[in-house]
């Protein structure tokens, strides 16, 4: 069961952490390269700052961005800022998104994402937390997805499994982690059932493009090739 109020306080304490880790650079460190492929920790920090933006957006019933190009330049935009203009606007930004979150709601009512995808109100706050776990990860500063908390690991390999269930891309497969808990994914490409066997965070590593799937075992074919997020 999805728990809107507990994933709201997972958000605070997320953005703090974040916060707290970010206060520690200089100018230089925002303009250094981050984990994603031409983008730089400015450009990390400016997505967070605008997608807490942009899901307070959803929440009140507008659309979530004005235009992929309009997310793409903001994000262009504000990635350069000094330190202390990405910490504020990342502090205010987050606070927006609680705020919005914060009035007697629906929670229960489908709301409308990028790409026209749609999703249960009660998720947003999940889906924000998302953001700001995986980017901490991004940005290279020592918090790595062993890090991560147990408990958002697993919610987001099924979270991950899930959103692949039924692709035409991917072959069926069963996903198990070191303790035995496994989720099914994928099943809409010929081939398999393939089997992926490994610790929790090398799972959530490949299902989410942060690691190669390297340090997992394979069963019954070659591990699937997933589609971007």
């Amino acid at each position: 069961m999805i728990d809107h109020a507990r994933d709201l306080e997972a958000v605070r304490e997320a953005t703090e952490r974040l916060l707290a880790a970010a206060g520690k650079w200089d100018n230089a460190a925002v303009a250094e390269p981050s984990r994603l492929p031409g983008w730089s920790r400015g450009h990390v920090l400016a997505h967070l700052s605008r997608n807490a933006d942009a899901l307070a957006n959803v929440l009140r019933g507008l659309p979530m961005y004005a235009s992929s190009e309009t997310r793409d330049h903001d994000i262009a935009r504000d990635a350069p800022r000094p330190l202390a203009e990405q910490l504020a606007d990342l502090r205010d930004s987050g606070a927006r998104f609680l705020a919005a979150a914060a009035g007697p709601a629906d929670w229960s009512r489908t709301v409308t994402l990028r790409n026209g995808v749609t999703d249960s109100a009660s998720r947003v706050p999940f889906r924000r937390r998302i953001e700001l776990e995986l980017h901490q990860v991004d940005l290279g500063i020592g918090y790595e997805l062993e890090d991560l908390p147990e408990e958002f690991v697993t919610r987001e390999i099924a979270f991950l499994t899930d959103r692949f269930a039924g692709h035409p891309d991917v072959v069926a497969t069963t996903v198990t982690d070191e303790d035995g808990r496994d989720w099914s994914t994928g099943g809409g490409a010929e081939g398999g059932p393939t089997a992926v066997r490994g610790p929790a965070a090398e799972l959530l590593g490949w299902l989410c493009g942060r690691r190669d799937g390297s340090a997992l075992t394979v069963l019954n074919g070659p591990l699937p090739a997933l589609p971007p997020l």
